[in-house]
């Protein structure tokens, strides 16, 4: 007997389907697993040997051939458990009558036939409803994140015998409930710019750059609060939409992060310790293409402390992604692309021992060790950083002030007004959402300059040596800057002030 059944495959952050053939012929027991399966998938026999057994159901004593087509795709993942069970089940006619064909078979096999949670369901179930699937039966451990799905119907089973039940009529499943979408909350953040002392100047460098989507750099010795103001960006930027937090949740989990909330609500904040490969940044892996830091900071933060300790060729994987917002992982098996869209924050000393510069502490490092030190960060990863800013020390009396500092809440709304025109402007320009993001076409449309404006940029290019690639960030936080004060024009005051905050790009 033959039957057929539909599965999907994960390649990246895309599902592709699966047909699961299971043929049954007369023969000494065997079983054979075709169409370029790995080692999880190759292992399924004695899950479903087990589970089809401890579930009161038989496991043929005849030759066994199951096919995953089609046959060039490599299968990765014991997801598969659950379609070659049931290709069985139909194959011996232990599902006599019952049409399989309109749905989508996907979960793990425990040995006493429990359904285990997979990763990548959200992906899977995305791409199958492209592909014209709309029914799906999965492990009930996926219910929630299978839930947001809008046009499906996901029948969430414990065990293989409830999928049995379910399909022959016995004990039906009901369809999920469809989840609402509900943005995170201001308290569900622990950090806030209400508990930041002083830093005024940080702190509208950190305006800007959300408002705008650019990225930053933070200078200043230990203990100012570089760190404290980093986990503070989440907080100030824009709630995200459900199409923005489906884009996270696929990502995350591919990975296998996924909470048990099922999608996520949070601005990712990513802060890989310094000793991070370039792989585990960029994505990859032995097996399956995974992703990395830098695809599951997307939509949000990406803050690297102390930068120049990170290895020089995982800084400069960095600088492909934050030009085009993208990472494209190569590997002999093929190439994968992930999506990148964060805001990069960085913090650095200013010198090995972090006093240069310093109005009460004496830097001990010679001029020599603070150039190697700042030449940990080349010149082109700098040039992409369209906000260097200095973080000074914090007083005492500053720290111990009961004066109340303004709240992230009330940044939030300035950024949000802020996103708004930018929404607006850029609403006929596909791929273009924040002014950082813009190309010459767009910076010639909608950032005309002055004379002065021009003559201003004329200087600065001139005696700090800039790159074009610096003039053209300078000229986008300038329009940012014009942006967050309503303003149609760049105006020369902010020119000077997006030139400001070049200062480290020939330090």
């Amino acid at each position: 007997m033959l039957s057929k059944v539909k599965s999907f495959a994960l390649a990246g952050l895309e599902g592709v389907p699966v047909e699961v053939e299971t043929d049954i012929n007369n023969g000494l027991p065997a079983y054979e697993l075709v169409g370029l399966p790995d080692a999880a998938v190759k292992e399924s026999r004695e899950r479903v040997r087990s589970a089809l057994k401890n579930s009161g159901r038989k496991f043929p004593t005849q030759k066994i051939t199951v096919n995953l087509a089609p046959a060039d795709l490599k299968k990765e993942g014991a997801h598969f458990d659950l379609a070659i069970a049931v290709g069985i089940l139909k194959a011996t006619e232990q599902l006599p009558g019952v049409d399989c064909s309109g749905y989508v078979f996907l979960g793990e096999l425990a040995l006493d036939g429990a359904l285990r949670a997979v990763q990548g369901i959200l992906p899977l179930l995305i791409s199958a409803k492209a592909a014209g699937y709309v029914r799906f039966i999965l492990p009930q451990a996926n219910a929630r994140e299978a839930a947001y799905i809008e046009g499906i119907e996901v029948f969430a089973a414990p065990n293989l015998s409830a999928v049995v039940e379910h399909l022959n009529g016995a004990a039906p499943l009901s369809p999920l409930p469809l989840s609402r979408y509900a943005a995170a909350r201001p308290e569900e953040y622990r950090a806030d710019l209400a508990f930041v002392k002083g830093q005024a100047t940080a702190k509208r460098a950190l305006e800007i750059a959300v408002c705008g989507g650019h990225n930053l750099l933070l200078v200043g010795p230990p203990g100012a609060g570089k760190t404290m103001l980093a986990r503070c960006i989440p907080t100030i930027m824009p709630d995200m939409t459900f199409e923005e937090s489906l884009e996270v949740t696929k990502i995350h989990s591919v990975a296998g992060i996924l909470g048990e909330a099922g999608i996520v609500t949070m601005r990712p904040f990513r802060s890989p310790h310094h000793t991070a490969t370039t792989v585990s940044m960029c994505g990859g892996g032995t097996r399956a293409v995974k992703p990395g830091e830098i695809s599951l900071a997307h939509n949000g933060v990406l803050f690297l402390d102390e930068m120049p300790e990170y290895h020089r060729s995982t800084l400069e994987a960095l600088r492909q992604p934050l030009e085009d917002g993208v990472i494209t992982v190569t590997r002999s098996s093929g190439a994968v692309t992930f999506p990148a869209n964060f805001v990069l924050c960085a913090s650095m000393n200013p010198c090995p021992c972090g006093n240069y510069g310093s109005a009460d502490r004496i830097c001990t490092c010679t001029p020599a060790a603070i150039q190697k030190y700042r030449a940990r960060i080349s010149g082109p990863l700098l040039d992409r950083i369209d906000i260097q800013v200095e973080v000074d020390s914090v007083r005492y009396d500053d720290l111990v002030s009961t004066q109340e500092e303004e709240g992230s809440a009330a940044v939030k709304a300035r950024v949000e007004r802020t996103r708004a025109i930018q929404r607006e402007r850029f609403a006929a320009c596909p791929g273009v959402y924040s002014n950082a993001r813009m190309s010459e076409r767009e910076m010639q449309r909608f950032c005309r300059l002055s004379g002065e404006c021009e003559q201003i940029l004329r200087l600065s290019f001139e005696r700090l040596h800039l790159s074009a690639r610096a003039r053209a960030r300078i000229i986008k936080v300038a329009r940012t800057i014009a942006d967050l004060e309503q303003s149609e024009q760049i105006l020369p005051s902010h020119i000077l002030e997006a030139v400001s905050y070049r200062q480290y790009d020939n330090s």
